[in-house]
Formats: structure tokens, C-alpha cells, sequence
């Protein structure tokens, strides 16, 4: 049932199949690891592993069906980048950001980075902009302290999501 938002909203938005099959993977997986993580603050490598290599996968027999090697490598390249972000981040931030969300990134990254490497750029910043909106609200509603760890991950999805399907929709 909690899929029947995201599948509904990118079959609106994406009319090419294979992309589609894609993207409802990713929000398949996506709303699993978003209610695991807000659960227990935790991305499941069987979860994120899982996710990148059928994404890969998904879109490698594609690339070499249809000639968009390309766009395979633009999306290898841009995964490659945002896990990489994010492992700086983790390094950074001493537990802001997890490992977790590094590997979450590689997946999401090479989605978004199908379309090109600005929508990854985007999708970044729009997960990183929408988890520190929640961090407010969550702070002025008395709901978390400045100390209280607040999942990423689920909005690490939501904005990769939302990136693929504003790009299908334009």
C-alpha cells in the first residue's frame, strides 16, 4: 500500500517502460529502507546493495539494447560521485551522515545520474535540503533535540524520486 503513491505518481510522470520498471524498483526498495530507517536508523547493506546492482543491471542490458551507452556512463560516473560526496560527508560530519547513506548514494546516484549528471547534482541537494526542512520542523515543534539523530535516507529517496520524475515531466 505504501507504494501506491510513488508508482502512481511516476507512471503519471514517465512514459518510457523501462525507465518506469526502474524508477518503481527504486521506490519499491526505497519505501522499504525509508521504513527501516525511520524504524531504526539504519540502511541494510542486503537493502542498498540490492538496490544498486538492479539499477546497474537494469539499466546495462538497456544501455546495450538501445545504444545509450552514454547515458550508462553518465549514471556509473554520477553514482560513483554521490557515494563519494557522501563518504566525504561521513568523514566530515563524525555521524551526521552514515555509511549507510554512502551506500544508499551509489544507488540513487546512478538513477538520477541516467538523465545526467546535473539531476544527481540536484537530487544531492534537494535530500540535503528537505532532511534539514525536517530538521526545523522536528526542532520548532519540540519533536527532536539538536542531539537526536534524524534519518536521511528516507529523503535521500524522496528527492531522487522527485528529481526523475520532474525530468520525465518536463
Amino acid at each position: 500500500m505504501a507504494t501506491a503513491f510513488p508508482f502512481a505518481a511516476l507512471t503519471l510522470c514517465v512514459d518510457a517502460l523501462v525507465p518506469l520498471l526502474v524508477y518503481c524498483f527504486v521506490a519499491a526498495v526505497g519505501v522499504t529502507l525509508t521504513f527501516v530507517d525511520l524504524a531504526v536508523h539504519r540502511l541494510p547493506d542486503r537493502l542498498t546493495i540490492t538496490l544498486a546492482t538492479g539499477v546497474v543491471a537494469a539499466f546495462g542490458i538497456t544501455s546495450l539494447a538501445d545504444g545509450e551507452r552514454m547515458a550508462l556512463l553518465e549514471g556509473l560516473v554520477s553514482g560513483l560521485g554521490v557515494a563519494l560526496v557522501y563518504v566525504l560527508m561521513w568523514l566530515v560530519t563524525s555521524g551526521g551522515i552514515s555509511l549507510g547513506d554512502a551506500k544508499l548514494a551509489l544507488g540513487l546516484g546512478v538513477v538520477v545520474g541516467w538523465s545526467g549528471w546535473r539531476s544527481a547534482v540536484f537530487a544531492v541537494v534537494l535530500g540535503l535540503v528537505l532532511t534539514g526542512l525536517a530538521a526545523v520542523v522536528l526542532l520548532s515543534a519540540g519533536r527532536a533535540s539538536r542531539n537526536d539523530p534524524i534519518p536521511h535516507g528516507p529523503f535521500m529517496i524522496l528527492a531522487a524520486l522527485t528529481t526523475v520524475s520532474a525530468i520525465h515531466t518536463w
